[in-house]
């Protein structure tokens, strides 16, 4: 089941406190291989991903592409607004041409945030390797702040470590704050308490954090920086933003022949 299928059922029962945002970039599948076949649809949604909702309004996204064997392919005019519980969210698709690592890349519109009185960016990416080569996991987007990863951001198992290096401007930021979140899509995971659905964790001093997921899935990693200029709100007044690098993952279980 396609995960906006999911959002509209789960948003239902979403609970109405507000925690983490995250932009959200979620391929239909996490590896391309000869049982997949080679279309790929991608789902952009802002929202909660451990509380499953809501959702937020998401503006037309400034940048959409790939990255793939050092040549970028612009996927804009491959994006089709959808209504999630009543939000505009996006979706595409993609038709895999040969092997390497897919470096989806995602610029959103800003977000207004009134409950904040802050605008809210988040650079995000997720990377699909394609028939048999991992060539190019580690290609960085060129986003003004961006979570570099240091070991490959797919084929992990269910326990396994991810490492990153948070950049801003190409250089690391030590001691950044890195939210981490669970896509917990059809609501099967209740966090016994608010301080679980967002885990919080800091960059070290060469801007290098590490997080072992507990859990099968897509797993969100948000480093979170103060933007350096303001920019007007939709009333006009100049505001602070926070700009997010973000890089989803996915865990699998280990499972006995």
């Amino acid at each position: 089941m396609r995960i906006f299928s999911r959002y509209l059922i789960g948003i239902l029962f979403a609970a109405p406190a507000a925690f983490a945002h995250f932009q959200v970039i979620l391929p239909s599948v996490d590896v391309v291989d000869s049982s997949t076949g080679k279309t790929i649809t991608l789902d952009l949604v802002f929202t909660h991903p451990m509380e499953n909702g809501p959702v937020m309004e998401m503006g037309a996204p400034k940048r959409f592409d790939v990255l793939v064997r050092g040549e970028k392919q612009d996927l804009l005019p491959a994006l089709k607004p959808v209504q999630v519980g009543g939000k505009t969210a996006y979706q595409s698709q993609y038709t895999v041409q040969g092997p390497g690592a897919h470096v989806f890349c995602l610029e959103p519109a800003p977000y207004w945030e009134p409950a904040e009185e802050k605008l809210i960016i988040h650079y995000t990416k997720v990377v699909v390797p394609a028939f048999g080569s991992w060539a190019g996991w580690d290609t960085m987007a060129g986003f003004p702040v961006e979570i570099e990863p240091l070991m490959r951001p797919f084929g992990l198992w269910t326990g396994n470590v991810f490492q990153g290096i948070v950049r801003k401007d190409g250089k690391p930021v030590p001691f950044a704050t890195v939210e981490v979140e669970y896509l917990n899509a059809d609501g099967a995971v209740k966090a016994p308490n608010d301080a679980l659905v967002t885990q919080s964790i800091k960059t070290d001093a060469g801007g290098v954090f590490t997080y072992a997921m507990p859990r099968a899935g897509w797993w969100g990693f948000a480093a979170l920086i103060d933007g350096d200029e303001k920019l007007p709100n939709p009333d006009g007044k100049p505001v602070d933003v926070e700009l997010g690098a973000l890089i989803w993952v996915k865990t699998v279980d280990m499972a006995d022949k």
